[in-house]
């Protein structure tokens, strides 16, 4: 299959800061970008050739959109499978429906990690309050209850310890699909991004630790301080998934590193990940230029950093600190344009670098 080469145009569905930040990489390729999304407010678009706002089920629309680009991936996983599958009919879509209709699905991709052979958390299916119950005595007494779709950042999931009424907290979850996790004693969180090329090629990042506040990533650090063989385990599941699912583009695995030394996977993201966004500063090839030539079928650069470095998350009206951290001697800001600052909401974030 030949590559999409400079000058032609990625479409990408989502208008986040991650299709930002992808949309930037490519125009350094020479590349020009269409983004799709539903919400008028696109940081993706501010920076991208041409913007498309549209409803994902507007088929007029997504055929347009097809027509105008040359290769279509995306910043959000969660855009629906049957859009993908339109507009697949005319244009390579990377990565596809069938990587979505798994990672989608918190019970397909659990069952999915563990068909490939890979650990997770103890985990049972809960289709209602009487379920919960079971699960949470079948997993030790608690459990994590998340919703099989479109949870992230926290929400979505509650924790069930063995006092709580199953029925209060099934109906405050307001789904009816949902999946009960054991609870895991980790030493840490981290996650490993690998990319995946059209001819099946993989370069995978180093292992990072990921700190999290209120469910929300605050801090990153490459590379995580764990010994090599669990570094190697942690490429090798990666990569092990990367390739099951025929993923071309990226995926990112969030990992737990137990106490006992085991590493069980957590969740998987086909898309760039927050935990990605040290790369920009720290290696030759980010992740998002590495997005960008998996999806157009270019060679894969080289995901070795040449630093340490550490990422924080601006949070909310953190970002308004931009004077004092442009002026920080090291430190590289990233803004992501977005006008309005709530709590919680990913405005920025800032990376530093040290000694490899």
């Amino acid at each position: 299959m030949s590559p999409v080469p400079p000058g032609g145009t990625i479409g990408i569905l989502g208008g986040g800061q991650l299709g930002r930040m992808t949309a930037l990489a490519a125009g350094r390729l020479g590349y020009r970008c269409h983004v799709l999304a539903p919400e008028a407010e696109s940081p993706a678009a501010e920076v991208s050739a041409a913007f498309t706002r549209a409803a994902w089920d507007d088929e007029a629309a997504l055929d347009r959109f097809a027509g105008a680009v040359d290769v279509v991936t995306l910043e959000f996983e969660n855009v629906p499978v049957a859009a993908v599958e339109r507009i697949a009919r005319q244009r390579p879509v990377r990565p596809g429906a069938a990587v979505l209709a798994v990672t989608q699905d918190r019970v397909a991709e659990k069952s999915f990690v563990n068909r490939a052979g890979v650990g997770t958390a103890a985990w049972r299916p809960v289709a209602s309050a009487a379920d919960l119950g079971r699960a949470r005595e079948a997993l030790g007494g608690s459990c994590i209850l998340k919703t099989c779709r479109m949870g992230y950042d926290g929400k979505g999931q509650v924790m069930v310890r063995p006092g709580d009424d199953p029925m209060a907290r099934w109906a405050g979850l307001r789904t009816d699909a949902a999946i009960a996790e054991a609870v895991v004693d980790f030493a840490l969180e981290m996650s490993v991004i690998t990319a995946r090329g059209v001819d099946g090629a993989l370069a995978s990042y180093p292992p990072v630790e990921n700190r999290h506040e209120h469910h929300i990533l605050r801090r990153t650090i490459a590379p995580a301080p764990i010994a090599a063989g669990a570094a190697a385990e942690a490429v090798r599941i990666a990569e092990t998934l990367a390739t099951e699912l025929a993923v071309v583009g990226l995926l990112g695995v969030e990992m737990f590193l137990a106490r006992d030394g085991a590493v069980l996977v957590n969740e998987l993201a086909p898309r760039p990940h927050n935990s990605g966004h040290w790369t920009m500063d720290a290696c030759a090839v980010g992740q998002f230029e590495q997005l960008v030539r998996a999806v157009c079928g270019l060679p894969l650069g080289d995901p070795a950093p040449f630093s340490a470095a550490v990422m924080d998350n601006l949070l909310g009206d953190e970002a308004d600190r931009w004077p004092e951290l442009l002026a920080e001697p090291g430190a590289r800001l990233h803004l992501y344009g977005k006008r309005e600052a709530r709590p919680g909401r990913k405005m920025g974030h800032v990376n530093r670098l040290g000694p490899r």
